[in-house]
């Protein structure tokens, strides 16, 4: 069986993702599927850096708006969606591009991933959340994990609470240690050919920081008010995301805005970063420079060329 090709647009936050794929989607009849693990919650578009509607308009999307911002969000999950729209878009003869900055997403749907079919279970969680809640639980979560899964426990810090208790579940849903989690690497109808985007440095935290004052000015922090107030809490996971986090703060009165933004920059620069490492890992990556005028069509010939060969 010869498996579909899928196009997927990575690199760092403002690195010029979104624009150069709404450019190649129109060059080569695709639909977007967005790969950004914010773009999936309703009612967060500033901070987010949303598609606007006039862009939508122009190249159909797929995966904004998905769900609510309280409700919990797994790779899995994000998964069987994408997969989802990878097969729709095939099946009406155009192409699938994803675009988004979220390695995790993109690991999950060329390489399978581990963990990817350890369902959560609300008791066991409880249980676990429950024990955060207590004096010195993040750290009692710590060395409960340190004992069964010191591997795991070595990556991560104990106040990632979310984190130590999703490998605390793991554990005890399948006996078996996160870190000793067989990948899952089921034999997909697609392949991924993806593009990433060099930028250098410099300018890019240049693009962050013009970013950043164009959504405080949008009204970014009317955004995360609204969302607080809709019964929305501070702590659900949606609003760890970078632009969220940072806004609670000045709400409560505890900053000015200057000091949220200033703080806002500094993180999203240590966010991009991160990508940066994350997608140099991924050795299929087929790099372009962001800033030559060619880009599109470097990109555009690489993508017909890996579209026009069989795929076993």
């Amino acid at each position: 069986m010869t498996k579909s090709g899928v196009i997927a647009i990575v690199g760092a936050t403002a690195s010029g993702k979104s624009s150069l794929a709404l450019v190649l989607a129109e060059k080569l009849n695709a639909e977007i599927i967005c790969m950004d693990s914010m773009q999936i919650y309703r009612g967060m578009d500033i901070g987010t850096a949303k598609p606007t509607m006039d862009e939508q308009a122009r190249v159909p999307h797929h995966l904004l708006d998905i769900i609510d911002p309280m409700e919990p969000f797994a790779v899995a999950d994000y998964v069987r969606y994408a997969e989802h729209a990878i097969a729709d878009v095939t099946q009406r003869g155009r192409v699938p591009m994803l675009v988004g900055g979220t390695g995790l997403y993109l690991q999950a749907l060329m390489h399978g991933l581990a963990l990817g079919g350890v369902k959560s279970d609300e008791a066991v969680r409880s249980k676990f959340v429950d024990i955060s809640n207590e004096p010195q639980g993040n750290l009692r979560l710590y060395f409960m994990l340190d004992a069964v899964d010191p591997i795991t426990a070595k990556r991560l810090h104990p106040n990632d609470v979310r984190r130590v208790i999703r490998a605390l579940e793991v554990f005890e849903l399948t006996g078996i240690p996160m870190s000793e989690q067989k990948q899952d690497k089921p034999d997909k109808p697609y392949e991924i050919f993806p593009i990433g985007l060099l930028m250098p440095r410099e300018l890019l935290f240049e693009r962050i920081a013009l970013r950043v004052h164009q959504m405080m000015a949008a009204g970014l922090i009317a955004e995360v008010e609204q969302l607080l107030n809709s019964g929305i809490s501070p702590d659900a996971q949606s609003m760890q995301g970078i632009g969220y986090k940072e806004m609670v703060p000045v709400i409560k009165g505890e900053q000015t805005t200057e000091e949220a933004a200033g703080q806002l920059i500094l993180n999203t620069r240590h966010f991009a970063k991160k990508q940066g490492t994350w997608f140099r890992k991924e050795k299929e990556i087929h790099w372009i420079d962001a800033l030559s005028s060619t880009n599109v069509h470097e990109a555009a010939s690489a993508i017909q060329s890996f579209l026009t060969t069989e795929r076993a």
